[in-house]
């Protein structure tokens, strides 16, 4: 069935098109945006008046979990969550059990995105063997097998001569390196910020050193390389500052944040409520106010949820030994509208930094509705508010800090190669 989508108010940073259009879909693909395009018999309808029309949101920092974790999220389900909040398509992370740093696992993965996934999976491979930091991967075969780019999330790469190593060896088969910046050492029992908080709720603090460091030093290596290195979940000024001066200078280097870094500080742990355990921790308002700012002038390029699922039994452990990490698919694009709302953002940078940076970092042909693209698109109703409740999350784990929210702009389709995976909340 072929698709077309009316009157929606399409915002396209790739084509700096906005303005009220049609859009017609035919075999997957984009082949018309005009106004008042005929209805014929062969097409389904989808009536956008009042809604936004945007580019399938992209997620490059996703755990899926599976394989090895399926108890907290599968493929599946971890799809269903993406489609739910308006991705099109998600990167999943390599520390899965076994870790995907082999063609094999690579493949596993792919496999189950086709046969069970609702939206597009692309893999990223481990840096290193296990993600031990130690060796580094057979990246050229982990490429051919479909990963677009490399990581160690979860682990810093501590060893700088690897890390070297690493950027020299991924830049001869053109894979972004993503950098969990954590220098070990320095956040070592650590579970939240570094400050106040930490010494009113008497809990060991992780400084903004500890990411800052190790920015530092993937910034100094990727110079000395050439590599493209590409920072994940960005959370400190400091970070801001290095990246804006990296770029100044010309060196390679992309980076991303996350909602829960631009909206929370880690005065939302009093309570000790483990849902705001992250890492890295939530920071200060000062941290916040310089992360945004980083956004709204293009030193950091993309949002990205990190979304990670964990189960509720090893949440609900006492604070120090609840793991890391919160579900954020469906709660990402109502949580940047807010900066909309409060002009941090346009909605024109919201689409750049959610669909079409990404797509640009990661080297694929998504992010735009430019005609003989993949119809890949996101609908989104800006008015309709909504009440955050753990039971309708499509998520297998309901690991959020936002329980309670109320929140205003909900996904209403989820398009991806033409067909529909999502259509009002089901």
């Amino acid at each position: 069935m072929n698709l077309l989508i009316k009157n929606g108010h399409i915002i396209d940073p790739a084509d700096n098109r906005e303005g009220i259009a049609d859009i017609l879909i035919q075999d997957g693909r984009i082949m018309q945006v005009d106004q008042n395009i005929p209805v014929s018999p062969d097409v389904e309808l989808i009536d956008a008046t009042g809604q936004l029309v945007v580019p399938g949101l992209i997620d490059m920092h996703t755990h899926l979990r599976e394989p090895g974790y399926e108890y907290k999220e599968t493929i599946q389900t971890g799809t269903m969550s993406a489609a739910a909040g308006g991705f099109t398509t998600v990167c999943c992370m390599p520390n899965t059990k076994p870790v995907n740093d082999s063609q094999s696992v690579t493949e596993f993965i792919l496999h189950k995105a086709c046969t069970e996934g609702v939206v597009n999976v692309l893999p990223v491979g481990a840096i290193t063997k296990g993600c031990n930091g130690d060796e580094i991967t057979e990246m050229g075969e982990l490429k051919k097998a479909g990963c677009i780019a490399v990581s160690d999330d979860g682990k810093p790469v501590m060893n700088s001569l690897v890390m070297r190593r690493a950027l020299e060896y991924a830049k001869m088969f053109k894979l972004p390196v993503i950098s969990h910046c954590e220098d070990l050492s320095l956040s070592k029992d650590g579970v939240i910020n570094e400050g106040r908080i930490s010494t009113e709720l008497g809990l060991m603090g992780i400084p903004n050193a500890s990411e800052d460091v190790m920015v530092s030093r993937d910034i100094a290596l990727a110079e000395l390389t050439g590599g493209h290195i590409h920072i994940a979940h960005v959370s400190t000024r400091g970070t801001v500052d290095l990246i804006l001066r990296a770029k100044e200078n010309g060196i390679n280097v992309t980076s991303e944040t996350c909602p829960h870094y631009l909206v929370l500080t880690d005065d939302a742990v009093r309570g000790y409520n483990t849902n705001t355990k992250m890492k890295p921790p939530l920071r200060t308002w000062k941290d916040v106010e310089a992360v945004r700012k980083g956004l709204h002038d293009g030193t950091i390029d993309a949002i990205a949820t990190d979304h990670a699922p964990h189960s509720q039994e090893e949440k609900e452990r006492e604070f120090d030994y609840a793991p890391f990490g919160i579900v954020g698919l469906e709660t990402a694009l109502p949580l940047i509208f807010r900066l909309v709302e409060e002009g941090v953002l346009t909605l024109r940078e919201l689409v750049l930094m959610m669909s079409l940076n990404p797509a640009r970092i990661l080297g694929i042909d998504k992010g735009n509705l430019g005609i003989g693209a993949a119809a890949d698109i996101t609908v989104i109703n800006p008015n309709t508010t909504w009440v955050v409740e753990t039971v309708n999350l499509k998520s297998k784990s309901k690991n959020t800090p936002f329980e309670g929210w109320k929140m205003r702009g909900k996904v209403s389709y989820t398009i991806v190669g033409g067909r529909v995976v999502y259509r009002n909340g089901r």
